[in-house]
């Protein structure tokens, strides 16, 4: 039988103390007094990065990465910290003490990135041949793609500062908003999470009802997320106007080391690839008898038989698809569960969702969930462990290159997920078991592709009315919402009103504006690798490994060539969209052989 405290993961915790030399609020002080005299002596070199020869250089790349970790311990530290409680005001504010003194910490050396771009083509790649900087090379490299968007060193510091108390703020009051949202569901009274996890009830009124408390519990606050949004989307125009970014994705393109045609090239691949979800949604309403989806019920399950499963029982099925590929891959998930980093109940005040923190590469990642005891939760794990063993193995790149840009970033993550749900597949032989597997996959992946570009139209609309018409109002936003949701699901999906609040409480939208298409991008990039290991089997595992131990120490087409991936193909995307489309076909044949068409 499984325990209540099995369902709720209640007893998964995070240890964050080992992040600091010592604990509570003095160790992240510490640390930040050490970044603060780091910086006083990096600082020395001012006007002086002209005239610097390899061995100048690897000193002060050297010293800059000690830099890093400081500001990186402290900083992991107060923000982990703050997403399992967003409501402690004690938390929020160690946060942001963080954020201030680091601000100011990285405008001492703020000269260095605008003098080494001042270089040279010649100078700087004399410098950068010198094998001693391999630790830094691609790093700096890319810094300086950005020559023609920097501003003079007086400007660059004063939007730094102002950074603190302007997007990062708003930022910080929209996460905390979001974190408090209560739904008030049959009498009780979930988190925002728990409530999303109730539409993959069985039951249509129950996801009916479900979906009337979760937009209710949207209204209050949404006047104010609409202001914070609104706010957001005028800065971003200020600084690309400042910085003469063409558009106001462009920068989001250069961060993810893609150029703006490529991203433009997947956007429409995706979109003209519409008719598989709603494809898919016309089936999933005749295999659950009704005549026509709601928006609440795309997440319905189609096996209705209990589907919780306990956090051991989880455990257990994700290290055994892990060690189906990899015994090493395995063994590093499986230090997440020996050792205490991850925080997995879901708890009030705490921020909704799941990711992934790389923290520092001298320490460990940590990974976040919200548990709430679903077959779609185990994924999630699966995803998040991705992540997370991508960190661990990319960790001897060092602070520079550990991270890969986001087009990247959820290649090990997909990759995860795929070997888990393949295990799951592999050992259900009953028909009605592996329909609703092969439904619940192919549901994720038109949710990481089709809505995340569905999502990243309503960013494109939404940016470029802010720009052209000024302030959008909660009516307008809930159109435009509208709008791009119906581009991609066309007359399968009925949109209730109530739907057209539902962009309110999405993250990246704020945080990270043009985030949401690397989803995207990494979802097609991570089946064609796994494509790649249908084909050679336990040959392609080495290749794979390199991969995630390579970090994004080489660009990304470097990277794609480590697995036999070219993302310079016109035909990538088509190539990635025709696996989906082949899913599809696959559940059409499960749902034959289930006797339910």
């Amino acid at each position: 039988m499984v325990t209540s405290t099995e369902l709720t993961a209640q007893d998964v915790a995070w240890d964050l103390e080992p992040l600091l030399p010592e604990s509570g609020e003095a160790g992240v002080l510490t640390l930040l007094e050490q970044a603060d005299a780091l910086a006083d002596e990096l600082s020395a070199k001012r006007g002086q990065v002209a005239s610097f020869d390899a061995d100048a250089l690897v000193a002060f790349m050297q010293k800059s990465a000690e830099l890093s970790e400081a500001i990186g311990r402290a900083g992991s530290y107060a923000s982990l910290r703050f997403a399992t409680d967003t409501t402690d005001a004690a938390r929020g504010a160690l946060m942001q003490k963080v954020r201030e003194r680091a601000t100011v910490i990285a405008t001492k050396v703020l000269f260095f990135e605008l003098e080494w771009a001042a270089l040279d083509d010649a100078q700087a790649d004399a410098l950068l041949a010198d094998e001693r900087l391999s630790f830094a090379a691609h790093h700096l490299r890319s810094a300086r793609r950005y020559r023609p968007h920097l501003l003079s060193e007086p400007e660059e510091v004063v939007l730094a500062e102002k950074e603190v108390t302007g997007a990062s703020a708003f930022e910080r009051l929209f996460e905390e908003q979001v974190s408090s949202i209560m739904v008030s569901i049959d009498g009780e009274t979930l988190p925002l999470d728990a409530g999303l996890a109730r539409l993959q009830s069985p039951d249509r009124d129950a996801r009916r009802t479900t979906a009337e408390a979760i937009t209710e519990s949207l209204l209050p606050g949404l006047r104010t997320r609409g202001f914070v949004f609104n706010t957001l989307l005028a800065d971003k125009a200020v600084d690309d106007r400042l910085r003469r970014f063409p558009s106001w994705v462009a920068s989001r393109n250069l961060d993810n080391e893609a150029s703006d045609e490529s991203v433009q090239a997947l956007v429409d691949a995706v979109q003209g690839r519409y008719d598989i979800p709603q494809r898919w949604y016309r089936l999933k309403a005749g295999l659950l008898g009704i005549d026509r989806l709601a928006d609440y019920d795309r997440l319905a399950p189609l096996d209705t038989r209990d589907s919780e499963i306990g956090w051991n029982d989880a455990r257990d099925l994700v290290l055994d698809a892990y060690g189906s590929f990899s015994p090493e891959l395995a063994g590093v998930a499986q230090r997440f569960f020996d050792e205490p980093w991850i925080d997995a109940p879901a708890r009030p005040g705490k921020r909704p969702g799941a990711f992934c923190a790389y923290t520092v590469p001298s320490h460990h990642p940590y990974v976040m969930l919200n548990w709430t005891s679903r077959r779609r939760d185990v994924l999630t794990l699966a995803h998040e462990l991705g992540h997370g063993a991508h960190a661990y193995l990319a960790r001897e790149q060092g602070v520079f290159h550990q991270g890969t840009p986001l087009t990247l970033a959820e290649t090990a993550s997909v990759f995860g997920e795929t070997v888990t749900f393949g295990r799951l597949l592999s050992e259900t032989s009953d028909p009605e078991g592996r329909l609703a597997l092969l439904a619940s996959n192919l549901e994720d992946q038109i949710a990481t592709v089709f809505r995340q570009i569905a999502m990243n139209r309503f960013e494109d609309a939404v940016h470029n009315a802010r720009r052209d018409e000024g302030e959008i109002s909660i009516e307008q936003f809930g159109d435009l919402w509208y709008q791009t949701q119906h581009a991609m699901l066309g007359d399968a999906v009925e949109l209730t009103d109530g739907y057209r609040n539902w962009w309110s409480y999405i993250p990246h939208f704020m945080a990270t504006p043009g985030y949401v298409y690397a989803y995207a991008y990494g979802q097609l990039l991570a089946l064609s690798v796994y494509a790649r290991y249908e084909e050679h089997g336990p040959d392609f595992v080495s290749q794979y490994l390199d991969l995630l131990r390579a970090g994004g120490s080489k660009t990304p087409q470097e990277l794609g060539e480590l697995v036999d991936v070219d993302l310079a193909d016109p035909g990538f995307w088509d190539a990635g969209l025709a696996i989906i489309d082949r899913r599809l076909a696959q559940t059409e044949e499960a749902a034959r052989a289930a006797g339910r068409m």
